[in-house]
């Protein structure tokens, strides 16, 4: 979910000294039951949630860690299902601080509020788009209706001329869709496509997770979106930066099924790609250029990794970000255990923390939904030389 470019400096002290997003959720309220959902996302204000003061408070922690401030991405929940959702976005603006907000595509939405968010300058809104039908999404999302309304808010936010990106989560009952979903994102004005890759958390751990092999086909086709002029970001899924890599270095692809069919439907639907790979390696993770504030103040190091590290705004952001040992521990490579902890490509990509705590309760351990077998006796793959690459 980095909607920002990475701030400057050398790489590696830049990801240890800021981040380069804050997640805010903002709320967990929310008219939606989406399946997947991290956030048990509910109708009504839970008790403890931070207040007007509190919120503004937490945004005023963000100018801690001085120029380049990290980027505010506002979710939930639904931040719309907030009365002071305007205040928070004109606070965060005056400051100078870039400000991303994660919609729910609900009767709250309106043309009126996409037009407020706007006015308000909100640098990019993300909505989920988890199917190419609305028999697919509307399933996922709990509400009939929803795949159209979706596509309606794509339409009117470019009207608006503000910025969108499309997220959608890989599941088993999507995965086929997924160069159908490309297509409608850029046919629809989005400026950035995010695909997610499930965790087994919230609502999302009853569902299926794609098999290993599976997920590194996303990867691949991925790989081949990217060359389409928008950009291709990934959440828990850092193995794209290990593809993306291997692609640009050594060419090749991989031979699955499902990769053949996604990329055949790729190409029928945009044609032969017109542009060099639009991806940035930029090495984020769980605690490495992310951190996650609770509806209620607690800081996790993502919203899939619910390690409690402390509360804001009483604690300090930046002490927590600089110098809780659990994050420190997900910056540093080599305390990474497993096919992690060996691999060649540990720095650039590190494997999902969150999947592998979901997994084996402990977030250093390698990440089981990738397939690469770390080659034996190569050499470490530095950050200088990754994001060359980029």
């Amino acid at each position: 979910m980095s909607f920002a470019p990475p701030p400057a400096g050398t790489m590696a002290s830049a990801l240890c000294s800021r981040p380069i997003f804050v997640c805010w959720e903002t709320t967990k309220s929310c008219l939606l039951a989406c399946r997947h959902c991290r956030a048990r996302a509910i109708r009504n204000t839970l008790p403890g949630e931070l207040n007007h003061e509190e919120g503004m408070a937490l945004i005023d922690q963000l100018l801690d860690f001085r120029e380049p401030y990290p980027s505010l991405l506002l979710t939930g929940g639904d931040p719309l299902m907030r009365s002071d959702l305007v205040e928070l976005v004109g606070h965060a603006k005056d400051l100078g601080i870039y400000t991303a907000l994660a919609a729910s595509v609900t009767p709250l939405l309106t043309a009126a509020a996409i037009t407020r968010l706007k006015e308000l300058d909100v640098n990019i809104m993300s909505v989920s788009l988890d199917g190419a039908s609305p028999d697919t999404h509307d399933r996922i999302r709990g509400v009939p209706g929803t795949w159209r309304k979706t596509i309606r808010a794509l339409q009117i936010a470019k009207d608006a001329g503000l910025r969108t990106q499309v997220n959608t989560t890989a599941m088993k009952s999507n995965i086929v869709e997924l160069a159908d979903i490309f297509h409608l994102a850029r046919e629809n004005g989005a400026v950035a496509w995010e695909v997610f890759f499930l965790i087994r958390t919230g609502r999302g751990a009853s569902l299926e997770n794609p098999k290993p092999g599976e997920c590194e086909e996303v990867a691949h086709f991925l790989f081949d979106a990217s060359r389409y002029g928008i950009p291709v970001r990934t959440a828990e899924g850092p193995h794209f930066r290990r593809v993306c890599i291997q692609r640009q270095n050594c060419g090749g692809s991989p031979t699955g099924e499902l990769y053949k069919r996604l990329v055949a439907r790729l190409l029928e639907l945009e044609g032969q790609p017109n542009a060099l790979s639009s991806t940035r390696l930029t090495p984020t993770g769980d605690g490495r250029g992310i951190i996650f504030i609770g509806h209620d103040g607690e800081v996790n190091p993502s919203g899939f990794l619910p390690i409690r590290l402390g509360k804001v705004p009483q604690d300090s952001l930046k002490s927590i970000y600089r110098s809780n040992p659990l994050v420190v521990a997900l910056r540093d490579p080599s305390k990474l255990k497993g096919r992690c902890g060996r691999c060649e490509y540990r720095s650039i990509c590190g494997g999902s923390r969150s999947r592998a705590f979901a997994e084996f309760r402990d977030p250093l351990e390698e990440d089981p939904a990738c397939t690469y077998v770390p080659v034996a006796g190569q050499e470490l793959m530095s950050l200088s030389e990754t994001t060359r690459l980029s």
